[in-house]
């Protein structure tokens, strides 16, 4: 969680505003520091502090950096307009040469322009242009290494999806092949009891969506021959 902004106002009590005062000193000047190391200024600042006490940080020398700053302010309330036009235009024609010489150095990188160049000058623009060949070969090794690495995260993520998926699919079969053993076991024994439960004397067919025919016969006579007066019954069961 952050810290809530502060109302930038005088702080009342002495205690609290000599803290604040110490802390908030000592970041500005560690700031002023790490700008003059990173960025090769020249940087100087003065606090005084209302009880009157002073502190600074220079780069160099503060007496050094307050003079070059009231120099620039003095030739700068100096300056006539025609002066100031004149400055611009110098500051204009430099940015115009600096323009010229990258483009014609950006021409002979590619190619172009190699007859005024000594053989010096040619060793020179090789040794750049390999060198801008060699950061060009690996960052794209270090692209193509990236890519692989991350193809291969996503294979061993969809291997391990696939072998989940088959150890499912191999529970789903043996599930399936249970219920078909149940299923086919209840059916055998129903058959089994409606067989049993059948009278003596009839016989069915197979066919339980058709017609049911059903034969009652009289005792066998001792020649093995049905007797005339034999009934023969015939149901239409739907």
């Amino acid at each position: 969680m952050g810290r809530g902004k502060i109302v930038i106002r005088r702080i009342d009590d002495t205690t609290s505003r000599q803290v604040t005062f110490s802390k908030r000193r000592n970041g500005l000047l560690k700031k002023a520091k790490e700008l003059s190391i990173l960025c090769d200024a020249e940087v100087g600042v003065i606090v005084v502090s209302n009880t009157g006490r002073l502190y600074e940080f220079a780069s160099t020398s503060i007496r050094s950096i307050v003079e070059r700053y009231n120099k620039e302010q003095e030739d700068y309330q100096l300056m006539s307009p025609t002066s100031e036009a004149k400055f611009w235009q110098r500051e204009a024609e430099t940015l115009r040469q600096q323009l010229k010489y990258l483009e014609e150095n950006q021409r002979q990188l590619t190619g172009e322009e190699l007859n005024g160049l000594s053989v010096k000058d040619l060793e020179n623009l090789e040794s750049q242009l390999e060198m801008s060949l060699n950061s060009i070969r690996t960052k794209k090794d270090q692209l193509f290494t990236d890519e692989i690495q991350q193809l291969n995260r996503q294979g061993v993520i969809s291997h391990q999806e696939n072998m989940k998926l088959f150890k499912e699919v191999n529970v789903l079969q043996k599930e399936n092949a249970e219920l078909q053993k149940k299923v086919h076991g209840e059916n055998d024994i129903n058959d089994i009891k409606r067989y049993s439960m059948q009278p003596h004397g009839f016989s069915t067919r197979c066919n339980l969506d058709g017609p049911i025919d059903l034969q009652l016969c009289q005792p066998q006579q001792r020649d093995c021959e049905m007797p005339e007066n034999a009934t023969n019954l015939r149901l239409q069961l739907p």
